[in-house]
């Protein structure tokens, strides 16, 4: 595994989940903390709302691919994930949900990956990094955000200029 690619509130958006897989090298893993589909609350009017295209495209995607259901999601669009997961990536438990719901018991993680606010945020706590990558789709502040995660580093990226807007060394 390369580096681990995060995510969150996609909201069904193809050309933000085109942008996504752009930024996949071969061993990447892609980690997504809700709100992929959008199938509640979603706005089939508008031609970029596309989860049934994500859906496919998901069936056959070549990357490790870890994914929470977020408050916008309808489980039975895309069985078999859940509110919340529990992985291991560069030594380090990763814990990974969506963050609508709050959630005191992180099983031991040392990662806290969640979406939700839109908002990018990058911090240490008690001895866990908590993370946010924020929205591609809808950011609200600092521009569209994703996470990088690598076996030394936790960092917050802006999509359109490839800057670090914030990291954690380990």
């Amino acid at each position: 595994m390369a580096r681990l690619i995060v995510t969150a509130d996609i909201h069904g958006s193809f050309s933000t989940w085109s942008a996504v897989k752009t930024l996949l090298k071969k061993d990447d893993t892609l980690v997504v903390a809700g709100d992929l589909f959008d199938t509640k609350y979603g706005n089939y009017a508008n031609s970029d709302f596309q989860p049934d295209s994500i859906k496919s495209d998901l069936s056959k995607f070549k990357h490790q691919f870890h994914y929470v259901y977020g408050n916008c999601d309808i489980p039975s669009f895309f069985p078999g994930s859940h509110s919340e997961k529990t992985f291991t990536a560069f030594k380090k438990q990763i814990f990974l949900h969506h963050g609508h719901n709050p959630c005191n018991d992180f099983k031991g993680s040392s990662i806290i990956i969640q979406g939700h606010t839109h908002i990018a945020s990058l911090k240490e706590k008690n001895g866990h990094i908590l993370m946010n990558p924020g929205s591609i789709t809808y950011p609200k502040q600092n521009g569209p955000t994703y996470g990088v995660i690598d076996e030394n580093s936790v960092s917050i990226i802006n999509l359109k200029t490839e800057n670090r807007l914030d990291f954690i060394n380990f």
